[in-house]
């Protein structure tokens, strides 16, 4: 995982999201912690944790570092539940098919909390099950009854489990409570992680005792979030984008889960993960981590939007430890029918081979996920083209106000420009982009100005937009009305356009062809 993760690391270039976490990681902490009561409060620990790192080298290798490194963990960590779950093989194939997996090598690469979080929901699963060992052994399994070797492991008879007195060690399960306190702070949508854990102890038919302790545990890290959680909620239109998720979105995720989005991968996958469901006690772990999250964000979705993949990736470890188990559980049943002997190496590295096979066969989605093309936006490429034809001195308008993202991410090619709309720099105004000036201000920066660049995100220039914000009406408007085009060029997703002031018996229009025009004569050549 740590190889797929640093694999193209450096793309040249942040999108975003990721350049928000750049940008606010930078600023001093009393700084950030003024934000947080603006905006992004749900990322809060997260900036916290990048100012720190960043402290280090601001660059986008290293905001990228620490998603790679948990996103190793996290393929550890499912190892590790595999091996006490079911077998060390189990949980070879387990960590591999979680590590080849292209959803968890796209976040491996991202500048924002979601790796983090997922290992973290991993790290608390198998504190989980090591809770229910009572810190040793591996919790045991066997359908037809029988006699376990460990402490405090569930016990299976016929019918019904019994379970040794005690539930597991006060310490261990503080621990648990400690690490989903933390992860929840990274992001307080990992708290359905709980969900899936409350179902896992119905389904052992935990006693009194266990749940107890569970409860406590839970209960302490909900209480840690909480505030977190009020704070956030009066920040909710942040994800009013979001739409209600429907079936498409789930058959998206389930793709996304399997090793393959497609083909005889992904149905094998498919067919492994049901075979899995069978495969004994250890469902009750992993069948929930996978499905419980996302079904309860969907389902509370319907009401108010809130679903998207990345906020539930950590329900990703659930499925590599179905498609494992179930493998095994075909080799077991194949020796069973041939008479042979399941458990040699020749077996184990049969199942790593195929790991490997499958990753092949996705390299051209690995090698799509680390272009620059697969994100939404590439912000160095907005500042390139502004260091190309904009001169210092030049008046600049952002429309809207979060277009300034290009600027304050790659500040290099916005050198000396007059932002003619700002009034107070982020970091200063505890704003993401800037606080800017109202509509009367802006109205006499414009009329000192005959010649002027706008930087406008694509929606911005549709006839539909048409914001609620005075200063952002102000721009639209008044551009249009007092100004005419005369160049524009347009990339990714940002259009960059010369307007100059509109004489009073001329209309304007766009030239035909070539570059922006000089100060005062003819369009200029291209180049």
């Amino acid at each position: 995982m740590l190889a797929v993760g640093l694999w193209g690391l450096d793309r040249g270039g942040m999108w975003r999201d990721e350049a928000v976490t750049f940008q606010v990681a930078r600023r001093t902490v009393p700084q950030i912690w003024r934000l947080l009561h603006g905006v992004d409060a749900v990322h809060g620990l997260y900036y916290l944790v990048m100012h720190a790192v960043l402290a280090v080298r601001p660059g986008e290798v290293v905001l990228r570092l620490p998603s790679v490194c948990a996103a190793a963990a996290a393929a550890g960590l499912v190892a590790a539940l595999g091996v006490r779950l079911a077998r060390p093989r189990v949980g070879l194939w387990a960590g591999l098919l979680y590590a080849v997996t292209p959803l968890a090598g796209h976040y491996a690469q991202e500048g924002r909390s979601y790796a983090l979080v997922a290992a973290g929901a991993a790290g608390a699963t198998l504190l989980l099950v090591r809770a229910l060992d009572g810190g040793t052994g591996r919790m045991w399994w066997a359908p037809g009854g029988g006699t376990g070797r460990t402490r405090w492991a569930p016990r299976v008879g016929v019918g019904r489990v019994r379970w040794a007195p005690g539930g597991g060690s006060g310490r261990m399960w503080w621990a648990y409570g400690g690490v989903v306190a933390a992860t929840c702070l990274l992001h307080e949508l990992a708290v359905l992680v709980l969900c899936a854990h409350a179902i896992t102890l119905a389904l052992l038919r935990a006693p009194g005792a266990v749940w107890r302790r569970w409860t406590r545990a839970a209960g302490a890290a909900v209480a840690v979030l909480l505030p977190l959680a009020l704070q956030s909620r009066r920040q909710s239109r942040q994800v009013g984008w979001l739409p209600v998720p429907d079936w498409e979105s789930a058959e998206r995720l389930l793709r996304g889960f399997t090793a393959g989005p497609e083909g005889a991968v992904f149905w094998g996958c498919v067919t492994l993960m049901a075979v899995g469901l069978l495969a004994g006690r250890s469902t009750a772990v992993t069948a929930p981590v996978m499905l419980a999250p996302p079904a309860v964000l969907m389902l509370f979705s319907q009401v108010m939007p809130l679903y998207h993949e990345r906020y539930v990736l950590y329900a990703l470890a659930g499925a590599p430890l179905l498609i494992a188990a179930g493998a095994d559980l075909v080799v077991r049943r194949l020796a069973v029918l041939t008479g042979r002997s399941s458990r040699s190496r020749t077996v184990t590295a049969a199942g790593v081979l195929a790991v490997a096979l499958v990753f092949v066969q996705l390299l051209p989605l690995h090698r799509y996920y680390r272009t620059l093309a697969h994100r939404p936006d590439n912000l160095a490429a907005v500042s390139a083209l502004a260091a190309g034809e904009v001169r210092p001195g030049d008046p600049v308008l952002f429309l809207p106000a979060l277009g300034r993202r290009a600027a304050l991410t790659y500040p290099d090619g916005f050198r000396g420009v007059r932002d003619l709309a700002l009034k107070a720099p982020g970091a200063r105004s505890g704003t993401l982009y800037g606080r800017e000036v109202g509509p009367r201000e802006l109205q006499r920066r414009l009329a000192r100005v005959d010649r002027l660049w706008v930087f406008a995100q694509r929606y911005a220039l549709r006839s539909r937009w048409f914001p609620v914000d005075p200063t952002e009406r102000l721009k639209l408007v008044a551009v249009e009305e007092r100004f005419t085009p005369r160049w524009e060029r347009e990339r990714s997703g940002v259009t960059l356009r010369l307007y100059v002031r509109r004489p009073a018996a001329d209309a304007g229009g766009f030239p035909p062809s070539g570059g922006p025009p000089g100060p005062d004569g003819p369009p200029a050549p291209d180049g």
